[in-house]
């Protein structure tokens, strides 16, 4: 036999094979000359037909064979890891071993990985045992099977055992490391271990990018964020879509959008996850307007809008109230894609917040397994529209079931008989969530029951409430009782609070705003000037009250003394009119909400022109009689304008929806379904 037939021949033959019809034809010669009598042959050819998508001439190759040894073996192994078959590759692991085979360390390798793919950690576990006897304990692509095995499984504390003991460790050791503590959620993890990988000069790849940004996303901690950014444009390491739309969602998430939109801008290439990651972002930030607008951008480059940017959406909806455009998203996903637990309950609180209770319980209804989420979006709902018996019925449903109320359930029950006024059931199930259900109050329950009391006027039960807590009371616990004092002229123990929060130094100037107007009920204008100031040397202003309705498919936004819309003159009039028959029925302005040392005409004209009324003004003007009206406002609605809509309500006989910062209020015939409670 000339030496062009011995048997290295085959394998660069093999190897420059594009398709299976060509391995065929290496296949015969190989029969006609008996290469296939060669150790190694049968091996190639059973993975040339593999890498070129014949697995079932690969298996037949493999079946026919007389004898097989580990190369066979592990070629026929490795085909069906290719084919993402991880339960036929833990088939033929066992039958390799019932054989008598002695497996090596890719069999090990690729083994291992099938049981990762499974989350089989039992099985794992005996092959992981059985390399350590075959002499592959200190195998660095063993160990890192292994690795990926518990981290995959979630068992972060065995991997971090297994990766300590390793003697030598790779960059995909590492890799996994990172990546597996920073999927699990434990970021501060993650960085301690891309900081020992540092330590030990192993330069990360873009994988270990990826999985560092997204622990600096999870810990928001942007400092590192951007570390990791610079490191990757020092380095040159190429950024492929999943490590720019990576760098997209860390920055969204820490609510530097302008730095996302910048990366965002930049891409070369951007799919249907990158969009996603910043149509979310945006969302998530309170920007519903440049969310929903990002949507219709993504649609117009010819992607369709995956789950995520759809969620995202109903999000954006249920934050300015947009019904029509979230029943159309929730149409699309009825019709297109598959509801799962959190696109229902997004569709839930689009509903809920958009005023549609209703709709939002006859969707809950109809979902057939629920989740603790799912019930707790429902107990929400209920909740800010001042229904808190019906909340608490819910609550009882729900403990009916095998599921068992969690923190969240709590402190959704508590918010929701918060807004009810309901104060014995608030106490009653605060005590039994401790005592029975042995859940140890958080900052958000104990800010509800702060809220419940003062809000009721129990604001020296809730002071004393704060003195008793086990954890350090934050600032939201100490608004809450300062708004409790405000609204019940409790202002001595008002000032004592207004000192605690300016001690924890609150960035958010609501909070400022809130004090300022604290000072402003007790006619110390001196003092508001001081806050004043403090916010303006600060940097911080005053959120505007804003108020929109939807009308016709559109939405329409109005500010406190709005004259820049095309209806101004005949929104005035109507007004203008309302006021008129308003004081004929007994209505009194309310001028101590007006926080301004100001005349008295003066303060009656401006809260004419809150931009609730202009909005319910512009509503009148443009809708059917009898059509309910729905205004979705930025802020706490005030005391003369929750009285001024009850008796517009009457006069036009119309229902009126107003949903504002904390919870809905559902006007009908000169009566608010809070009772005037809010």
């Amino acid at each position: 036999m000339p030496g062009f037939f011995l048997a290295p021949w085959p394998k660069p033959l093999l190897a420059a094979c594009k398709n299976p019809k060509s391995v065929a034809q290496i296949h015969a010669i190989m029969l006609l000359t008996g290469n296939l009598i060669h150790g190694n042959s049968n091996g190639q050819l059973i993975a040339s037909y593999a890498r070129t998508g014949d697995i079932n001439s690969a298996n037949q190759v493999f079946d026919e064979m007389p004898q097989r040894n580990i190369a066979t073996w592990r070629a026929i192994i490795i085909a069906y890891s290719h084919k993402n078959s991880p339960t036929q590759v833990l088939n033929l692991y066992h039958q390799m071993i019932l054989d008598g085979t002695r497996p090596d360390s890719s069999t090990f390798t690729v083994s291992l990985k099938a049981c990762a793919d499974l989350l089989d950690l039992e099985t794992g576990k005996e092959i992981h045992s059985r390399a350590i006897d075959f002499g592959y304990k200190d195998d660095v692509f063993v160990g890192s099977s292994v690795l990926n095995l518990y981290a995959k499984c979630g068992k972060m504390e065995e991997a971090m055992r297994v990766f300590d003991e390793m003697p030598k460790r790779d960059l995909v050791s590492w890799t996994t490391m990172v990546t597996g503590f920073a999927q699990s959620g434990r970021a501060v993890e993650a960085i301690g271990i891309y900081r020992r990988m540092q330590n030990e000069g192993i330069e990360g790849d873009g994988i270990v990018m990826v999985s560092l940004i997204q622990a600096c996303a999870n810990l928001g901690d942007l400092k590192l964020g951007l570390s990791v950014h610079g490191y990757m444009i020092r380095r040159d390491i190429w950024m492929d879509v999943v490590i720019e739309t990576s760098l997209v969602d860390m920055y969204a998430k820490n609510g530097f959008l302008n730095l996302a939109s910048h990366v965002f801008e930049r891409m070369s290439h951007r799919n249907v996850v990158s969009w996603s990651a910043l149509i979310s972002g945006f969302a998530q930030n309170g920007f519903a307007g440049d969310s929903l607008r990002l949507l219709i951008d993504m649609q117009d480059e010819g992607l369709k809008p995956d789950l995520v940017a759809l969620v995202s959406a109903l999000l954006a909806c249920s934050q300015i109230g947009f019904l029509k455009l979230g029943k159309s998203i929730h149409g699309f996903i009825a019709r297109r894609l598959e509801f799962d637990r959190i696109s229902g309950t997004a569709v839930i609180d689009m509903y809920s917040k958009c005023g549609s209770l209703s709709s939002a319980r006859l969707l809950f209804d109809r979902i057939s397994s629920r989740d603790s989420i799912s019930w707790n979006a429902m107990i929400t709902s209920y909740g800010i529209h001042g229904r808190g018996n019906e909340a608490l019925s819910l609550f009882f449903q729900m403990n009916k079931t095998q599921l068992k109320p969690d923190q969240a359930t709590f402190a959704s029950l508590l918010s929701a008989f918060s807004h009810s006024g309901l104060v014995e059931e608030g106490r009653h199930w605060f005590d039994l969530m401790v005592r029975e259900f042995k859940i140890e109050p958080s900052e958000k329950h104990y800010a509800c029951m702060v809220d419940l009391l003062a809000r009721a006027g129990f604001v020296k039960e809730a002071h004393e409430l704060i003195q008793s807590m086990k954890i350090e009371p934050g600032v939201a616990i100490w608004v809450a009782l300062l708004s409790g004092c405000r609204n019940h002229r409790n202002l001595e123990l008002g000032e004592l609070v207004t000192m605690k929060i300016l001690e924890l130094k609150p960035d958010d100037p609501g909070i400022y705003a809130l004090i300022s107007n604290t000072f402003a009920a007790a006619r110390k204008w001196d003092e508001v000037a001081q806050v004043r100031k403090v916010m303006k040397k600060t940097g911080m202003k005053k959120v505007p009250g804003y108020s929109v309705v939807e009308v016709k498919g559109k939405l329409h936004a109005f500010l406190m003394e709005d004259k820049t819309h095309p209806q101004n003159e005949k929104i005035m009039e109507m007004l203008e009119r309302l006021d008129f028959e308003m004081r004929q029925m007994g209505y009194v302005p309310k001028t101590e909400f007006v926080l301004h040392d100001l005349e008295e005409e003066m303060k009656e004209r401006m809260l004419c022109n809150h931009s609730e009324r202009l909005a319910i003004a512009f509503a009148l003007l443009n809708t059917g009689p009898g059509t309910r009206i729905l205004i979705t406002k930025n802020l706490r609605v005030c005391g003369d304008c929750h009285n001024a809509t009850r008796f517009i309500s009457k006069i036009v006989d119309r229902e009126i929806v107003v949903r504002d910062v904390r919870r809905f209020h559902h006007f009908k015939d000169g009566v608010c379904s809070c009772g005037d409670y809010w």
